[in-house]
């Protein structure tokens, strides 16, 4: 962002440019995507949304934190004390499945379409460190935690998670109940595997 909002006004001006911008992405694509049109179904000065935002990169960026925030904050509510690991597993397809669905045309634009830009990149690997470590409490549900090999059980279920609800978003199948039982399935499967080494 070219500025930070610190007053509350500011604050809500940017999250309706940000809301705006979503909803223009997912509409139109990378390709019709333009602040013109954000400002204008955001109700704002083409100025304001050059207040906090340099260039439609920057924009998209705060659009794609956005959905990282929402995938953190469904495995940030994963796992209470003692939760058995069939009711982990449903929690974990459901949250996935509902924060992908939140704007499915959106996430297919931001999968597809949007270039990549070094600062994408470099949120995306403080991303990335944090969701692993989430994935890594889900593993020590299945009781591998103290196995030397666990890094490799966290990376191998979080890129097959994301895999099958990037293909189902991409596909629009994310709303299909097989795609969630058998999401179900595998990941289960999975960790009762790895919990047998």
């Amino acid at each position: 962002m070219r500025k930070e909002p610190r007053q509350a006004r500011s604050r809500a001006t940017v999250e309706v440019i940000v809301r705006a911008g979503a909803r223009v992405l997912g509409d139109r694509g990378w390709a019709g995507f333009t602040t013109n049109e954000v400002a204008e179904v955001a109700g704002v000065s083409i100025g304001s949304v050059y207040q906090y935002f340099p260039d439609k990169l920057a924009l998209v960026d705060a659009i794609r934190r956005r959905h990282l925030d929402d995938v953190l904050a469904v495995m940030r509510g994963l796992g209470q004390e003692g939760q058995p690991l069939n009711q982990l597993v449903d929690e974990l397809v459901h949250g996935m499945i509902a924060a992908h669905s939140i704007q499915p045309a959106l996430h297919r634009v931001l999968l597809d379409e949007v270039p990549a830009d070094a600062g994408t990149r470099s949120a995306h690997r403080a991303f990335e460190a944090e969701y692993l470590e989430l994935y890594r409490a889900v593993v020590a549900v299945s009781d591998r935690r103290d196995d030397p090999a666990v890094g490799m059980v966290v990376q191998v279920l979080s890129a097959a998670v994301e895999g099958v609800i990037h293909k189902a978003a991409r596909s629009r199948t994310l709303k299909s109940p097989e795609l969630r039982r058998e999401l179900v399935v595998m990941i289960h499967s999975y960790l009762l595997r790895a919990r047998c080494g």
